[in-house]
């Protein structure tokens, strides 16, 4: 998978080139990314990427033409493959989920855009970009931190870059709900055990014990989730039934300890 990155810091995007199992799958060539400066496309002796908005107000604008040259050379730099889908980390955008994520994982190239200042200038994100991505509702100081996560979150999904793939399709979302609890060594810290069951070495026990912590954290912590696995069709009759025991002991009233 190939990365085009438009961004006027361009050192920031090693964090993901050079570190950790996205750096690992970089060096091994499992993915590539390169960082076009919108800087080395003006034309003037101040190199100058921004400027006042029309109608004025707060902040400055990216100028468009700076914006386009440096799509412009990167799509030739990639040619003769396929036109890449062109995002900006925006926080107008579609909200980033695993969804999304699984749906941009078919792809064999995207092309990011990392804005910075009050805004972009709109006749370019209008001609130009084809989706706007948002990591969330908050706003940072560019698009460069949501762009890396979303690097990160596809680049993982590529066989050989995590050691062992099967803890990808474990994650967190990756089946609709949140994950388990996980234990390692020792048995025994600071007063807490281990769940006896996870030493029992009955792997369909503990297979449905993880199955229903899954379904307890989620249904506590995002109820949201569950309704929508459950309208999806992905909880089976077992975790329904799973799932009303669990909802019959949350409508419990508080027993009083007098």
């Amino acid at each position: 998978m190939r990365f085009d990155v438009l961004s006027i810091f361009p050192d920031m995007f090693q964090a993901v080139t050079g570190q950790g199992v996205t750096g690992r799958g970089h060096q091994q060539g499992l993915w590539s990314c390169r960082v076009w400066n919108p800087r080395d496309f003006t034309e003037d002796n101040y190199r100058r990427i921004d400027d006042r908005p029309y109608g004025g107000g707060p902040g400055m604008v990216m100028l468009p033409g700076p914006l386009g040259l440096a799509l412009d050379a990167a799509n030739r730099d990639r040619a003769p493959a396929a036109p890449a889908p062109v995002l900006l980390l925006s926080p107008q955008g579609r909200r980033l989920d695993q969804a999304l994520v699984s749906e941009l994982a078919s792809q064999p190239a995207l092309t990011l855009i990392a804005g910075r200042y009050e805004a972009l200038d709109q006749r370019f994100i209008d001609r130009r970009v084809d989706l706007e991505v948002s990591a969330g509702d908050f706003v940072v100081s560019g698009g460069e931190l949501p762009a890396m996560l979303l690097i990160d979150a596809l680049v993982r999904r590529i066989p050989g870059v995590v050691n062992d793939g099967e803890s990808v399709l474990q994650d967190s979302f990756e089946d609709g709900l949140l994950d388990c609890p996980h234990y390692t060594r020792p048995e025994s810290f600071e007063g807490m055990e281990v769940p006896a069951i996870l030493l029992s070495g009955n792997h369909a026990r503990i297979a449905r014990w993880r199955r229903e912590r899954k379904l307890e954290i989620t249904a506590r912590r995002r109820p949201d989730l569950i309704e929508a696995a459950r309208s999806s069709g992905r909880l089976d009759a077992v975790d329904l039934r799973f799932l009303a025991s669990l909802a019959a002991q949350l409508d419990k009233p508080p027993v009083d300890p007098l």
